[in-house]
Formats: C-alpha cells, sequence, structure tokens
C-alpha cells in the first residue's frame, strides 16, 4: 500500500513537472488578460488601457543575454513604424530585472515599452512561463550567464518566446509560440495579422 501511494505521488509529482516545462500558452480568440507593470521609463502600463487605443502587439523574450530575442527585439524596432501605422502598440515582456531591460535597450535601441514582469505575473497570465532545466541552468552558468542574478527572485523561469496581436476586445487574434527559442516570427508576417 505504502509502495503505491509513492509510484503515485511519484507520478503526480512527474506530470506537474513536465506540465511546467511545456506551457502551452493561450489559443487564438482567447481573451487576453489585462496586466499593468512599469516599463523601463517608469511609466505605468496597462493593457486594458492600450487596446482603448488600438491592437497591441506583446512580445515575451529571454533576456539580453539571449542573441536570438535581441535579433527580434531589434528587427520590431526597426519596422516600429509600420506596426504604429496599422494603429498598434508594441509591448516588450522579459523575467529579467531592470538594468537588464537597460541592456537590452541599449543592444537593441527599442523605443517601445519593455516590461519587468516581477513575480511572472504576465507570463502567468499567458501561460508563457516555464521551469528551467538544472542542466540547461549550469550550461547557462558555465557560459557566463547566471539567471540568478540576471532575473532576481524567480530566477529560474523562462517564457517561451511568444508573440500575441490582441484586439481592441481584448481578443486574442494572432499568436505565435513555439518552444524553440530559436524559431520567431517574422515582422511581415506580425503585420499581416494585425
Amino acid at each position: 500500500m505504502k509502495k503505491n501511494i509513492l509510484t503515485f505521488l511519484l507520478l503526480g509529482a512527474f506530470f506537474m513537472v513536465a506540465g511546467q516545462e511545456a506551457p502551452e500558452g493561450l489559443f487564438i480568440n482567447s481573451k487576453a488578460p489585462d496586466f499593468k507593470a512599469t516599463d523601463q521609463n517608469g511609466t505605468e502600463v496597462r493593457l486594458k488601457d492600450l487596446l482603448k487605443k488600438g491592437k497591441v502587439v506583446l512580445v515575451f523574450y529571454r533576456g539580453n543575454w539571449c542573441p536570438y530575442c535581441n535579433r527580434q527585439l531589434k528587427r520590431l524596432e526597426d519596422s516600429l513604424q509600420l506596426i504604429k501605422d496599422k494603429g498598434a502598440t508594441l509591448i516588450a515582456v522579459t523575467p529579467e530585472k531592470p538594468e537588464g531591460v537597460d541592456k537590452t535597450i541599449e543592444k537593441t535601441k527599442a523605443e517601445y515599452s519593455i516590461l519587468y514582469d516581477e513575480g511572472l505575473k504576465i507570463m502567468k497570465a499567458y501561460e508563457v512561463e516555464f521551469i528551467v532545466p538544472e542542466n540547461t541552468i549550469t550550461r547557462y552558468r558555465n557560459s557566463g550567464i547566471d539567471l540568478e542574478k540576471i532575473n532576481g527572485k524567480d530566477w529560474n523561469y523562462l517564457p517561451v518566446p511568444a508573440v500575441y496581436v490582441i484586439d481592441k476586445e481584448a481578443n486574442i487574434t494572432y499568436r505565435f509560440f513555439n518552444s524553440d527559442y530559436k524559431k520567431r516570427p517574422t515582422v511581415q508576417e506580425i503585420l499581416n495579422n494585425l
């Protein structure tokens, strides 16, 4: 009996961890959860307020240490006027502390709001967060990336690099969600869905 209970508990723990490692994100036609956070300029950004002006392109990225993220964010900055011309606002969200956000801005010249997701509230609401496996954490540390210093309290979580387009009624009308951090949508694909 004790052996069965232990087996059941271990299986339950395994499936909970496995579920955390493979988030699914929100799907098209889902309601986008409202959020508020402070951007790099000290401005409070709230989704509900942005949606009054038009659509929102919401981008989740891992951090300034991620070259794939920097390339994506730079491309978005280079196309920011095209996004604005479509009546949309671009917002990026990261688990990285503000000093890391500053480094992202240095690297990408981003003029759009970048939000530090303190406590992972936005990442959790959009179901993009996952626990970084211990072997990956070790590999990062060995290459000079210390997530504990970079992310602070919730250091062992990262987001799947996802992109959502949210319409004025807070409906998700487009999503790019791929757990392969090397794959990102093109700016043209985002523009086509605005």
